[in-house]
């Protein structure tokens, strides 16, 4: 086994759970990989191993899969009261945030971001999630429908929940995805396979711990920690699931349908963006200054969502592109442990070679650097500096592809026509979010409306609430998470019919 390097700034808990032999949890019970394989987990501040996790392959798949059919078919969860089903989620809210501190750290040291940051938006939007959706246990109802032919009849419908959902989730909101997919399913009294991202499962895997501390029933939720290639690809393909959920690239959402098509189990997908920010020469400039750059930089650009698009009216668009550079320039890169970290590393050597060629890419095809490049002065790490590109055209591929990192290509517009500027923004395959700067309250709404994309910020970009439903048009995916519309994700509706003619 690899020597283990842990930064000495985490408290003694984490640091212990850390170095744990780690098991994943499969019925119940925390076990080995059938095969004995582990792999191992990386500091993206330093890129040295932590720990080593199991590697799950299709054994182990199968074994958490027919846990969580028993699970669905002869356990009591999908069998209980709502309300017994909503206490517990609360309970396990509960315990999570009792671990905050204990998360933060985890987060940070594992996927690199703050921990300021974790600590004051992963975890709190974690808790809210499960207690959100405890609320929603006891509000799950069908219909009493009317018939329109004649006849006396009695006919209403039921939601029941789907089945067995395999639920796969990104690396770079590493609990908060397990919130997002874990939450609603249990609400509808679904069973859950859950395979974390190998690069962050360290958050996973604790809260796999809390999972069974809170009592959920054995087989109800199972944990894998693997590859996608040895764990995903037969999980998203196994024929005891009856829905796969989604969230990462457009990429291996496309591989993914290909998998779910043997026995047409329902997919959703929360993919991919190359989200648009619109500002307008009316806007208070200060305030859309700081919120792009935070559109862009909110956690090193490694969010779906993030506003790597800057659309600028060119009477303001010096003004806006100074003010957004200066932010950049001055953002503290440092591991993310660090109380003086503003942006910590790029979760892996492959996501920081992505940038960081995206960058030269950019510079080659003639863009101007206004702030950052592709060399971050740290000398250990992943780190990029944030970055804002100027001089760019829409034929380039920062600007047409997703780069998933600290990274900008602003962009003035001079049109007196909005709707060229709309079409502007919806000049991509994606349609996930958007933001739109400005005080008039007609143009906001205007544009909002020929937005295609499932979110529009009006003078904010990233805001998130457990009651917003989330995702997108076109390539960036199918369905919704978050709010009540997710709640569509994991439910069947039956329609039931009773002749009352005697």
């Amino acid at each position: 086994m690899a020597t283990l390097s842990i930064d000495p700034r985490v408290s003694v808990r984490t640091a212990d759970f850390v170095t744990t032999d780690h098991r994943m949890l499969i019925d119940g019970r925390f076990v080995a990989a059938a095969s004995g394989k582990r792999f191992p987990v990386y500091n993206p501040a330093n890129g040295e191993v932590i720990t080593q996790v199991p590697e799950a392959e299709a054994e182990d798949v199968n074994r958490a899969v027919m846990a969580a059919r028993r699970a669905f078919d002869e356990g009591p969860w999908p069998r209980m009261t709502p309300s017994e089903r909503g206490r517990i989620l609360w309970k396990l809210a509960d315990l999570i945030e009792q671990h905050t501190d204990e998360f933060a750290e985890l987060e940070s040291l594992d996927n690199g971001k703050p921990f300021s940051v974790a600590r004051v938006g992963d975890v709190p939007l974690t808790v809210d999630m499960f207690r959100y959706m405890g609320g929603w246990t006891t509000k799950i109802t069908g219909k009493t429908l009317p018939m329109g032919m004649g006849g006396e009849y009695h006919s209403y419908t039921l939601r029941e929940p789907v089945g067995v959902v395999a639920q796969i989730i990104p690396w770079n909101f590493p609990l908060l995805m397990a919130a997002w997919k874990l939450a609603p399913a249990l609400a509808c009294g679904c069973t859950i396979v859950l395979k974390l991202a190998e690069q962050t499962p360290l958050s996973g895997l604790r809260l796999a711990q809390l999972i069974v501390e809170a009592g959920i029933p054995e087989g109800v939720v199972n944990i894998l920690t693997g590859y996608g290639e040895g764990a995903g690809a037969p999980l998203a393909a196994h024929d005891q699931v009856d829905k796969v959920a989604f969230t990462g690239s457009t990429e291996v959402g496309k591989l993914i349908l290909q998998a779910a098509a043997g026995n047409l189990k329902k997919v959703t997908l929360e993919l991919g963006g190359k989200s648009p920010a619109i500002v307008f020469p009316d806007a208070n400039i200060d305030l859309a200054v700081s919120g792009t750059a935070s559109a862009i930089f909110f956690n090193h650009g490694q969010c779906c969502c993030a506003g790597s698009r800057l659309y600028v009216h060119e009477k303001v668009f010096d003004r806006v592109v100074e003010g957004v550079s200066s932010i950049a320039s001055e953002i503290k890169l440092a591991p993310g442990l660090d109380p003086a970290c503003q942006m910590g590393p790029l979760v892996s050597d492959e996501q920081y070679r992505r940038v960081v060629g995206y960058i030269e890419s950019g510079i080659a095809e003639g863009a101007r650097v206004a702030a950052g490049g592709p060399v971050s002065g740290v000398e250990r790490g992943y780190f990029v500096r944030p970055t804002v590109l100027t001089n760019t055209n829409p034929r380039m591929k920062v600007v047409q592809e997703e780069i998933f990192g600290p990274v900008v290509c602003a962009v003035p517009f001079g049109d007196k026509d909005v709707d060229a500027i709309i079409r502007r923004a919806n000049d991509t395959i994606y349609g996930l979010a958007a933001s739109v700067w400005t005080q008039n309250l007609t143009m906001a709404h205007k544009v909002a409306r020929g937005i295609r994309a499932g979110t529009v910020w009006i003078n904010c970009h990233n805001v998130f609430d457990a009651a917003l439903p989330f995702g997108g048009y076109k390539q960036s995916g199918w369905g919704r998470e978050k709010g009540e519309e997710v709640l569509n994700n994991y439910l069947e509706t039956k329609a039931v019919c009773l002749s009352l003619q005697s």
